[in-house]
Protein backbone atom coordinates (compact mmCIF):
# COMPACT_ATOMS: atom_id res chain seq x y z
CA UNK A 1 0.00 0.00 0.00
CA UNK A 2 1.24 3.55 -0.69
CA UNK A 3 2.08 6.22 1.79
CA UNK A 4 -0.76 8.21 0.47
CA UNK A 5 -3.49 5.07 0.49
CA UNK A 6 -2.07 4.56 3.89
CA UNK A 7 -2.56 8.06 4.82
CA UNK A 8 -6.22 8.18 3.84
CA UNK A 9 -7.57 5.39 4.99
CA UNK A 10 -5.81 6.30 8.75
CA UNK A 11 -7.07 9.65 8.49
CA UNK A 12 -10.66 8.70 7.22
CA UNK A 13 -10.75 6.02 10.49
CA UNK A 14 -10.09 8.89 12.86
CA UNK A 15 -12.23 11.27 10.91
CA UNK A 16 -15.36 10.86 9.68
CA UNK A 17 -16.11 13.91 7.55
CA UNK A 18 -12.62 13.77 5.92
CA UNK A 19 -14.31 10.14 5.04
CA UNK A 20 -17.41 11.17 3.62
CA UNK A 21 -15.93 14.10 1.81
CA UNK A 22 -13.44 12.60 0.12
CA UNK A 23 -15.47 9.47 -1.08
CA UNK A 24 -17.75 12.21 -2.77
CA UNK A 25 -14.86 14.40 -3.94
CA UNK A 26 -13.28 10.86 -5.17
CA UNK A 27 -16.74 10.06 -7.31
CA UNK A 28 -16.84 13.50 -8.70
CA UNK A 29 -13.14 13.05 -9.78
CA UNK A 30 -14.18 9.94 -11.60
CA UNK A 31 -16.56 11.32 -13.81
CA UNK A 32 -14.22 13.75 -14.26
CA UNK A 33 -11.67 10.71 -15.85
CA UNK A 34 -14.12 9.27 -17.41
CA UNK A 35 -15.40 11.68 -19.66
CA UNK A 36 -11.89 12.60 -20.60
CA UNK A 37 -10.83 9.37 -21.36
CA UNK A 38 -14.15 9.06 -23.47
CA UNK A 39 -13.08 11.83 -25.44
CA UNK A 40 -9.57 11.06 -25.89
CA UNK A 41 -10.46 7.70 -27.03
CA UNK A 42 -12.86 9.46 -29.72
CA UNK A 43 -9.93 11.10 -30.88
CA UNK A 44 -11.27 14.42 -29.83
CA UNK A 45 -9.91 17.93 -28.41
CA UNK A 46 -11.68 19.83 -26.10
CA UNK A 47 -12.28 22.44 -28.70
CA UNK A 48 -13.60 19.83 -31.11
CA UNK A 49 -16.12 18.62 -28.33
CA UNK A 50 -16.58 22.33 -27.33
CA UNK A 51 -18.09 22.71 -31.07
CA UNK A 52 -19.70 19.71 -30.77
CA UNK A 53 -21.83 20.98 -28.16
CA UNK A 54 -22.08 24.49 -28.91
CA UNK A 55 -19.66 25.87 -25.99
CA UNK A 56 -16.14 26.78 -25.25
CA UNK A 57 -13.60 24.98 -24.10
CA UNK A 58 -13.34 26.30 -21.11
CA UNK A 59 -16.73 24.69 -20.56
CA UNK A 60 -15.87 21.04 -21.42
CA UNK A 61 -12.31 21.68 -19.39
CA UNK A 62 -14.84 22.81 -16.32
CA UNK A 63 -17.08 19.77 -16.59
CA UNK A 64 -13.50 17.11 -17.39
CA UNK A 65 -12.14 18.85 -13.99
CA UNK A 66 -14.95 19.84 -11.82
CA UNK A 67 -17.58 17.08 -12.88
CA UNK A 68 -19.26 17.64 -9.21
CA UNK A 69 -21.78 19.71 -10.81
CA UNK A 70 -23.24 18.61 -14.51
CA UNK A 71 -26.59 18.31 -15.53
CA UNK A 72 -27.34 15.25 -16.62
CA UNK A 73 -28.81 16.47 -19.73
CA UNK A 74 -25.16 18.10 -20.61
CA UNK A 75 -23.25 14.43 -19.99
CA UNK A 76 -25.98 12.63 -22.53
CA UNK A 77 -25.21 15.55 -24.99
CA UNK A 78 -21.30 15.11 -23.80
CA UNK A 79 -21.71 11.06 -24.66
CA UNK A 80 -23.37 11.85 -28.21
CA UNK A 81 -20.39 14.24 -28.77
CA UNK A 82 -17.58 11.52 -27.96
CA UNK A 83 -19.68 8.54 -29.68
CA UNK A 84 -20.58 7.60 -26.80
CA UNK A 85 -23.93 6.49 -24.79
CA UNK A 86 -24.85 7.18 -21.01
CA UNK A 87 -25.61 4.39 -18.59
CA UNK A 88 -26.17 5.17 -15.45
CA UNK A 89 -26.63 2.29 -12.37
CA UNK A 90 -27.20 2.69 -8.67
CA UNK A 91 -25.21 0.78 -5.80
CA UNK A 92 -25.36 0.31 -2.36
CA UNK A 93 -22.91 1.82 -0.45
CA UNK A 94 -21.82 1.12 2.63
CA UNK A 95 -21.64 4.05 4.04
CA UNK A 96 -25.38 5.03 3.26
CA UNK A 97 -27.48 2.05 4.20
CA UNK A 98 -30.77 3.46 5.55
CA UNK A 99 -31.67 1.60 9.15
Amino acid sequence: MSDVKRYIKSRAERDMEFAENYEAGYSDFKIGVILRQARESAGLTQEEVAQKLRTKKSAISRIENHANDVRLSTLHRYADAVGSSLQIRLAHSKNNVVR
